[in-house]
């Protein structure tokens, strides 16, 4: 079924930009390959979800066929980092080994989906000497239902202390706003709602240190999927410097993050303080085997990542594309999410999460594992051990 969807999207275009003065094509761009990365969302529950992604659904986001094939193997050229573009870089590289702490702030409410955040978690990703925490966090769910959308004292409070616990362990923590599927279905009545999350967010943490990033809004489809994205974008930039010019922004292209959507970012040129994030979950019938929340995924138990020359070109050639559009536009990249489903087989599982990472760590991307003890997991809350061929992987023992 997965390879039926892929070619019915790879030869069906659709694209769906809302904004006030009528629909915006995007660029036309010329296909002649299609990239292996085929990203769907991760950050579901792994249990008790009733959310299944559909047919339909794939159908009606587009999937961008990019118009040039890296020569297999071929390793990309990095472009010197200009003096303009310094401070995003070198923050980039502070993020360094990240970890999401995924279905906890973001699930409806804390403890839904099996996290309740603890010092302890904190503590354990510190001393595994990970840099840094992304921080998934449901903004939308904690609101006053109509303007000016006040965020919850008490859910801020507790946002608060999480990033106390990062900053306390001089973990670099970014402030991610996921989970919000409403502004994907229906931009225009979500956007005055998006903006006072931002403004009230910005103003918030206005004098912490700059080890507090800002990350826009994790994984835009549906609706919000290309010009009007920019625009979402553009604005809340705007917000955020004029409490916080400063502040480091992150932000991702639509197509839940993915690299083949990179060349329908149009952002500030002037604003320089930007990580650019990608998301890769490819092959995803072998990341996503069996994962509860996927329609079809039952089938694609037992597939097998072996690490083949060809396995790991693929990879390759995928990066490759998101160092060309880095280099064109002079922006550094942050992985911050890639994993395995626990339902694949551990040994495939490692091999492919070592490849993916050593491979971005080439290229001097920073990245972040989706995600610290769920489905995904590198530790095992029940039992309080680790998954050490995860652990390995992501933190090779030097020889």
């Amino acid at each position: 079924m997965f390879k039926k969807i892929c070619i019915i999207l790879s030869l069906a275009f659709i694209f769906t930009a809302c904004n006030t003065g009528g629909t915006i094509q995007p660029p036309i761009m010329t296909p002649s390959t299609t990239l292996t990365q085929f990203p769907l969302p991760s950050s579901s529950p792994t249990s008790g979800s009733t959310t299944a992604i559909s047919t339909d659904t794939l159908r009606s986001t587009a999937t961008i066929i990019l118009s040039q094939t890296p020569v297999p193997g071929q390793t990309p050229t990095l472009k010197p980092v200009s003096e303009r573009d310094v401070m995003a870089f070198s923050q980039n590289k502070r993020l360094g080994r990240g970890m999401n702490i995924g279905n906890a702030l973001e699930a409806p409410k804390e403890g839904d989906w099996g996290v309740r955040l603890t010092p302890e978690l904190f503590q354990l990703i510190k001393d595994k000497s990970f840099n840094s925490v992304r921080l998934p966090i449901r903004w939308s769910g904690h609101t006053s239902s109509s303007a000016p959308y006040t965020i919850d004292p008490a859910f801020l409070s507790r946002v608060d202390w999480a990033v106390k616990q990062c900053l306390d362990r001089n973990l670099v923590v970014v402030l991610d706003m996921h989970a919000y599927d409403e502004v994907m279905g229906d931009p225009n009545t979500e956007k005055a709602k998006f903006m006072a999350l931002w403004t009230q967010i910005s103003t918030h943490y206005k004098d912490y240190s700059d080890n507090v990033y800002f990350e826009l809004l994790n994984e835009p489809t549906g609706m919000l999927a290309t010009i009007s994205l920019n625009d979402f974008y553009n604005e809340a930039i705007q917000i955020i410097r004029k409490t916080n010019p400063n502040r480091t922004i992150v932000l991702g292209p639509g197509g839940y993050y993915s690299i083949s959507w990179l060349d329908y970012l149009s952002i500030d040129e002037g604003d320089r303080n930007i990580i650019i994030s990608v998301h890769y979950y490819s092959p995803f019938h072998f990341t996503h085997q069996g994962a509860e929340w996927v329609d079809g995924s039952t089938p694609w138990l037992g597939s097998r990542w072996t690490g083949s020359q060809k396995d790991k070109d693929d990879i390759a050639n995928d990066f490759a594309m998101a160092v060309k559009w880095a280099n064109q536009y002079d922006r550094p990249i942050f992985l911050g999410e890639f994993g395995a489903y626990s339902k694949a087989p551990m040994d495939d599982r490692a091999k492919w999460t070592n490849e993916v990472a050593r491979q971005a760590e080439s290229l001097g991307w920073s990245l972040s594992y989706w995600e610290f003890c769920s489905g995904f997991g590198i530790y095992n809350l029940a039992d309080k051990t680790w998954n050490e061929p995860l652990v390995k992987a992501l933190i090779p023992v030097n020889p």
